[in-house]
């Protein structure tokens, strides 16, 4: 395999499972047409540094909000090629009459995939975002119980201008605790897109609420911090690096506002997977060459 990231394509996930670390980013709320705006002008650079050369993959999301998209993606059902299918998935629970997996369909028997590559010999971690990661309840248990640790407080929430930041702390921190030996699976559920964002915009108030615009420097918040992560998570071994977003949200479009609805720009999400090398360096990208 090449040394440099190596964006797109559909890779045989048979000989990724056991020799890389796997990274779920998933953006929580990032809109398609926000995040190919941004790419194509330039603005998400470390982003940009694990696209293919077409940019972002415009795909379905498997759910209208965070739970729903969460527990499919969980299952083996990540965002869907918005193109005619079928589409071949990359991780699949074994059922009878599947028509998405193939050869290259990495297949666990167990219900989802973080206890899937449990057995494997992974160590499972969840850094969580938005409330339904936060184990205040009952029903914001359900997600990080499928994972061997998990991690939440309040700074990494939706209300915190330094959520991701914090975040990435977490996660460099995990990696730094594990042995040379133990494959890691880290999902890490982004808040900072989410509603409230309006403080990622220079100049903007409270008064002034959240916007597409908002919604636009909150990307960028999130790709100038995302060097840390991309880096701990290929320190040890090379990483298999999933980045989508669950679901978009509405800024007034057709008169809506939010998500859990079926509309556009709340179905349509970017996605990318990219192969990092081992010691990637996402902020010294010569070093990957």
């Amino acid at each position: 395999m090449s040394d440099r990231v190596v964006p797109g394509g559909v890779p045989d996930m048979n000989t990724l499972v056991g020799t890389h670390d796997i990274l779920l980013l998933t953006l929580d709320t990032l809109r398609y047409d926000v995040a190919a705006e941004l790419a194509s002008a330039g603005r998400t650079p470390n982003l940009a540094g694990l696209l293919p050369k077409g940019g972002w993959e415009r795909r379905h999301s498997p759910g209208s909000f965070t739970y729903a998209s969460h527990l499919a993606m969980l299952a083996g059902f990540l965002p869907t090629p918005a193109n005619a299918g079928p589409h071949p998935r990359l991780f699949a629970a074994a059922f009878p009459g599947s028509v998405s997996t193939t050869e290259h369909t990495w297949m666990f028997t167990t219900a989802d995939l973080p206890a899937g590559l449990a057995a494997e010999g992974y160590r499972t971690a969840c850094i969580g975002g938005t409330g339904f990661f936060n184990r205040r309840s009952e029903l914001g248990s359900v997600l990080p119980n499928m994972f061997d640790e998990s991690h939440w407080e309040e700074s990494f929430g939706v209300t915190d201008p330094h959520s991701f930041e914090n975040q990435v702390a977490k996660a460099v921190e995990i990696t730094e605790s594990l042995t040379a030996e133990q494959p890691l699976f880290l999902l890490l559920n982004v808040s900072a897109l989410h509603q409230p964002n309006w403080f990622h915009l220079a100049g903007a108030t409270r008064r002034d609420g959240d916007s597409r615009d908002s919604h636009a420097a909150a990307l960028e918040y999130v790709d100038r911090h995302l060097p840390p992560l991309l880096t701990a998570m290929a320190a040890r071994r090379p990483c298999f690096a999933i980045v989508c977003s669950d679901h978009g949200t509405a800024y007034g479009e057709d008169g809506h506002t939010g998500h859990r609805i079926g509309h556009e720009v709340v179905w349509t999400v970017p996605y990318t997977h990219a192969l990092l090398p081992h010691r990637y360096r996402a902020d010294r990208p010569e070093v990957n060459r």
